[in-house]
């Protein structure tokens, strides 16, 4: 789908697309840490929410299939 849309802004404003193609890899390495760091708070809140839902789990017991 960016390859498509990346055909169509070549055809309309082709110095635009070369912008835009040389600049994709350095946005993409600026965003890099960002999305390093949203996948450890992911891991933080799993691990929170698994501590504060393990009374709850103990209490339930074993499931039944």
């Amino acid at each position: 789908m960016k390859f498509l849309l990346w055909c169509i802004l070549l055809v309309i404003c082709w110095p635009l697309a070369l912008l835009a193609l040389i600049l994709y890899p350095l946005v993409w390495l600026i965003l890099l840490p960002f999305r390093i760091v949203g996948i450890a708070v992911d891991g933080v809140l799993e691990l929170l929410k698994g501590i504060l839902f393990l009374p709850g789990r103990i209490l339930r017991g074993p499931r039944t299939a």
